[in-house]
């Protein structure tokens, strides 16, 4: 008689959970997804809000986002239909920044400084030089580094136009406590990458269609459990198996949030749940606006933020696909915004909207305070492997990539890989 497929139970329907899912029943293993909120997708998904739908926050993919890419089309969707691909581009509204051409990469870079506006001579041999050395020393540097510190000689220009904005959007943290290790290994990874690595890659459709409803859909014809709306108390185990709120299962994968992995594991894993539970976190912020008949001149716009200017990035949804006049301004790292008030935070987003487009109006602002674990120099984070049958996913455990979506997709496959090779040892 053959045996009965592994039993497989994943907490948490986040991006990361939903690949462990999805994976997990690609290896034949019978899962059961259980999610404490009514929709899947965590903080990647769209919510519905005063009547309108509106996305958590206005996430970018770029073209090296192999496995996320990979997931979405084993679910059944199409990233050349609902991702708007365009080349890596950080222009600013007067003008000033850079876009990649077309071609390798690394050449693009070079032409796209050559050609980079508002620079002058120095700037771009400045940056060119730096990139050089760090392509040299394979882009690596002393952990203990800030990004601050790695860019220290570069010219305020090329720190306030390139530098800064993409250390925040990618890592979400502040250049001044932003570890440039992880930097490093993000600039690697889109310069170094292959044709197209660099594009951003834009949503044209809400984000739960890109992967939550799609991979949940998915799931359910492929046989998989799904307990949505429900909050998993506690997990323990005995002698065969791991249980969760008393069920059995041959395995487990924690893809919930950090602090719900650090509570369900404090009584069967207390060092991991220690280590977890010291991870710190930053806000973002992306405040929805409204300005009738007007546009951006791109779908994307680099903003330069200071005292009185919270947002990162400006993006024209109804360039997007979505509804005409709309936009949406994001605050990355918004920590200090958030701690003096939202309404303050709104007031200023306005005025800078206002440079840009005409009489514009608050429709929503949305505050996910925990968006993602602060990606400082040293970092601790903790491990995938938690205990035999039981492993993290998620995009905080550790790995050599900030908190992204591409992190998260990429955690949860080496859930799945790591629980079949313990598998394969016993």
């Amino acid at each position: 008689m053959a045996a009965a497929p592994a039993t497989l139970a994943v907490v948490g329907a986040g991006w990361a959970g939903l690949a462990a899912a999805v994976r997990g029943c690609e290896a034949g293993q019978r899962v059961t997804l259980f999610e404490m909120a009514a929709r899947p997708g965590g903080r990647a998904r769209a919510i519905v809000a005063g009547g309108q739908s509106f996305d958590n926050g206005q996430h970018i993919l770029i073209g090296a986002y192999a496995r996320t890419l990979a997931l979405m089309r084993s679910v059944g969707v199409d990233p050349d239909a609902t991702l708007l691909r365009l080349p890596l581009t950080l222009r600013h509204a007067d003008g000033r920044g850079l876009q990649l051409p077309g071609g390798p990469t690394a050449l693009a870079f070079v032409r796209a400084v050559a050609d980079a506006r508002g620079w002058n001579a120095g700037d771009r041999l400045a940056l060119l030089g730096a990139s050089v050395g760090w392509w040299m020393h394979r882009f690596r540097c002393d952990p203990a580094l800030t990004v601050d510190e790695l860019c220290r000689r570069l010219p305020p220009r090329v720190r306030e136009l390139l530098v800064d904005p993409l250390c925040v959007a990618a890592l979400n943290t502040p250049a001044q406590d932003a570890s440039a290790a992880v930097f490093l290994r993000v600039l690697h990874d889109v310069l170094l990458g292959g044709r197209g690595a660099a594009d951003l890659l834009l949503p044209r459709r809400p984000l739960s269609e890109l992967l939550p409803d799609p991979a949940t859909r998915w799931l359910a014809a492929a046989g998989a459990t799904l307990r949505l709306g429900r909050r998993v108390q506690a997990i323990e185990r005995d002698s065969a198996h791991w249980r969760v709120d008393g069920a059995p299962f041959d395995a487990l994968v924690l893809a919930c949030s950090a602090g719900e992995a650090a509570r369900l594991a404090a009584s069967v894993a207390p060092a991991w749940s220690a280590t977890a539970a010291t991870l710190r976190f930053e806000p973002i912020v992306t405040v929805y606006l409204q300005a009738l008949g007007a546009g951006l001149a791109v779908p994307m716009m680099a903003l330069v933020d200071g005292p009185d200017a919270p947002a990162q990035f400006a993006f024209d949804l109804g360039a997007l696909g979505g509804r005409d006049g709309e936009f949406a301004f994001v605050v990355s790292g918004a920590r200090r915004w958030v701690d003096s008030g939202i309404d303050e935070l709104e007031r200023a987003v306005l005025r800078q909207a206002r440079a840009l487009v005409p009489a514009p109006t608050l429709l929503r602002s949305l505050v996910e305070k925990r968006a993602t674990f602060r990606c400082t120099p040293g970092l601790r984070r903790p491990e995938t492997a938690i205990a035999p049958g039981l492993f993290a996913a998620g995009d905080y455990v550790a790995g050599p990539y900030p908190a992204t979506l591409e992190g998260a997709v990429r955690s949860g496959e080496a859930a799945i890989v790591g629980l079949a090779r313990s598998d394969a040892r016993r």
